[in-house]
């Protein structure tokens, strides 16, 4: 099922649905790279915040780069999936070394994107955090923890599809959810609900935060 062109379609079209309050103080999108950074682009704009990168990244079964059985944030916090773990999809010594190794990853990814800037102030903060869809959640739910440690005010997931297992399980972890689709099929693939869903590269990351920051 093609519900949007590409990414910023997806974001222009998830722009539309997400309202902000008086209540709401001092907003800022952070998105999950690469793809929420392409999706929260349209969404900074409409509501005329800034757009950062929440820099982590899943942690990749050995046997299967696709799928994760977690993630990996900036402050080196793991958010394990225990029911892939009980399962015996991947051992702790695995688990160990999937994570040092993506690890660097992040932080090579947040120096390139972030250059001399730091991790913006989240006290007191309405964070507005964005990827291209929800399969597992796990990502999601360690960019949260990553905001709440960072004393965000409040939390809103916006994504424009999701699994339902995924959309409930962030939903209990959030202020509010925002998600243009929820799909409850077997066999679940955030890139099936888009024509053009290419690997994003680190230039076009950097390239729609210059242009933001009017760099």
């Amino acid at each position: 099922m093609i519900l949007f062109k590409d990414r910023l379609d997806a974001g222009a079209k998830l722009a539309e649905k997400i309202h902000l309050g008086k209540g709401d103080k001092n907003p800022i999108v952070l998105g999950i790279p690469r793809g929420g950074i392409a999706v929260g682009y349209p969404v900074a704009v409409k509501l005329d915040c800034p757009l950062d990168p929440i820099t982590l990244r899943k942690l990749p079964l050995p046997q299967n780069d696709q799928i994760g059985f977690g993630a990996v944030t900036l402050n080196k916090k793991v958010m394990l999936n225990k029911r892939l773990i009980d399962a015996g999809h991947v051992s702790k010594s695995e688990i160990d070394a999937v994570v040092d190794e993506v690890y660097e990853e992040v932080l090579r990814r947040d120096r390139l994107y972030r250059g001399s800037r730091s991790f913006p102030d989240l006290n007191g903060r309405t964070v507005i955090i964005v990827d291209d869809g929800l399969a597992t959640g796990f990502t999601m739910l360690a960019a949260i923890s990553f905001a709440r440690d960072n004393h965000a005010l409040k939390i809103i997931c916006a994504v424009p599809v999701a699994h339902d297992n995924a959309y409930d399980l962030v939903s209990h972890e959030v202020d509010s959810i925002i998600c243009l689709h929820i799909d409850r099929g077997y066999s679940f693939a955030v890139a099936s609900f888009y024509r053009d869903f290419p690997d994003m590269e680190d230039e076009e990351v950097i390239s729609l935060l210059q242009h933001i920051h009017g760099s």
